[in-house]
């Protein structure tokens, strides 16, 4: 799909990419289908009045209806209904979440318009990292970027095909805090005696600087310059990539991206070590292709310890199979050019092989070792061959994993099959059918779940539902940024 957009175009495109998530968010939480003669695509608002969309993943054009007549609902007016009718649901003002919407609107048409002045990445990796516009398809500000002027966020956003170099900061030793490997860090550059290495992300300094003035000051933080070599902003925004080096660095960021405020909070990182052990233990008695980037360890300062922390997690090039490429998944379910999902020439073939790498990893897991993966769409990436065919699958963030007997068995295997079957599977499914029509992707997924010996596949594979992450209502009723509620949606693996 290419992305650039004609010119005088951009204010259209950026209101359908900002809507459709909206979109998705409203009907799958508090909208109910309508049930109007020939016409299945209204819905019924909680107010009763009656919206009608089109059908499909990326919905557009919503038209309301009034005095009997139905009128197109632009992207500012999709947000005041959205908010009269979310105050009315749940007797809620909704705080920042109507502007955070719009916010996200006009983050995309900034992002359009930069995009067609750049040059995307060659790397095909680098590329499916950096092509993400639509982002979350089901959260209602998926790029909103805390509502700062475009300047202080562009030049880091990994959808303007970013690049940038690192800040190099050094702490003095008797203030370092860290724990694991961080020698990775050290080879960024050279500290003076007394000191050590710690880089930090451009836009988080700018953040958070004011509060560092003291540190400066009185020398238990130096500024000693930048990287000799840029970094490349990946989807998750805070985390990097450097392929000279071949390392993930991933940085706190003082500012809500989807439902977080994305800082490396301390209650994680303290618990960084052993639930990453786990998850690199699990995947080394797999025995197959699959793959673990582990988090190695974190650096940062004592008087700072959130705001300066930085993770060094493992590259590519030791995980990867020989002449294979990995490819973001949620850069497949969203297109991007070069993508072999939409060239591939038999897809059903392509689709039982992208299942066999990317399920059986994240079962095994959970049930041998007791590790819930966070296999979603962005925690994802698929290798593929020269011929674009999936052949491994490597599973990324241990902030985002979960331990048993940490969480029961019950709440882990829910988490599991949102983030694995509805935000994962669904997606690219539905990304292969749009590509390829006629092709039922849900038979071939039915078939390789019911291959392994859980106690809750028959469940999973039997009931009409399957638990949807209600993004909207998280964010209007300011729930914690971790929390996740769920409601049944259609499960597309009953009945195959």
């Amino acid at each position: 799909m290419d992305l650039t957009p004609p010119t005088g175009d951009v204010g259209p495109r950026a209101d359908a990419y900002a809507a459709a998530p909206l979109l998705n968010c409203l009907l799958r939480e508090v909208a109910e289908p309508c049930a109007a003669p020939g016409d299945p695509r209204v819905h019924r608002l909680p107010s009763g009045r009656l919206l009608r969309v089109p059908a499909g993943r990326r919905p557009a054009d919503p038209e309301l209806c009034a005095a009997g007549t139905w009128h197109h609902v632009g992207h500012t007016e999709l947000v005041k209904l959205v908010a009269e009718e979310l105050r009315g649901y749940t007797g809620l003002p909704g705080g920042d979440l109507p502007a955070e919407m719009i916010d996200s609107r006009d983050a995309v048409a900034a992002l359009l318009t930069a995009r067609a002045r750049a040059t995307a990445p060659t790397d095909p990796y680098l590329r499916s990292e950096q092509s993400l516009i639509t982002g979350h398809p089901y959260h209602p500000a998926p790029k909103a970027r805390g509502g700062g002027p475009v300047a202080s966020w562009l030049p880091y956003a990994p959808e303007a095909h970013a690049r940038f170099p690192l800040v190099l900061l050094a702490v003095r030793e008797d203030q370092v805090a860290e724990e694991g490997d961080t020698s990775a860090l050290d080879a960024l550059g050279t500290a003076p005696p007394g000191y050590r290495l710690l880089p930090a992300h451009p836009w988080q300094l700018d953040l958070v600087g004011r509060e560092l003035a003291e540190a400066f000051a009185d020398g238990r933080l130096l500024r000693l310059g930048t990287t000799a070599c840029d970094t490349w902003p990946t989807a998750a925004i805070r985390t990097v990539y450097e392929p000279g080096r071949d390392l993930f660095l991933k940085f706190s960021l003082d500012v809500r991206i989807t439902n977080d405020i994305r800082r490396l909070w301390g209650h994680d990182l303290r618990k960084l070590r052993r639930t990453d052990s786990a998850a690199g233990d699990a995947f080394a008695a797999l025995g197959g292709p699959a793959a673990w980037l582990s988090d190695r360890g974190y650096r940062t300062a004592a008087f700072a310890f959130e705001e300066l922390a930085v993770l060094a997690r493992d590259g590519l090039r030791g995980h990867l199979l020989p002449g294979t490429t990995a490819l973001l998944a949620a850069a497949l379910a969203e297109g991007f050019e070069g993508s072999p999902l939409a060239a591939a020439p038999d897809p059903a073939l392509w689709w039982e092989a992208y299942l066999r790498q990317v399920v059986p990893p994240a079962l095994e897991a959970f049930d041998d070792h007791g590790v819930v993966l966070e296999a979603h769409l962005q925690n994802t990436l698929v290798a593929v061959d020269a011929a674009g065919m999936p052949v491994q699958a490597l599973f990324r963030d241990a902030e985002g994993a979960k331990l048993l007997p940490d969480v029961t068995r019950a709440a882990g295997w829910e988490r599991l099959v949102y983030c694995l079957v509805v935000n994962h599977l669904t997606e690219i499914a539905a990304a292969l059918a749009d590509h390829h029509p006629g092709l039922d992707p849900w038979p071939a997924a039915r078939r390789e779940l019911a291959r392994h010996d859980l106690p809750e596949i028959p469940a999973l594979l039997a009931s009409p539902t399957l638990p949807g992450k209600t993004n909207l209502l998280l964010r209007w009723t300011g729930a914690d940024g971790a929390a996740a509620r769920y409601l049944p949606v259609p499960n597309p693996l009953a009945g195959r």
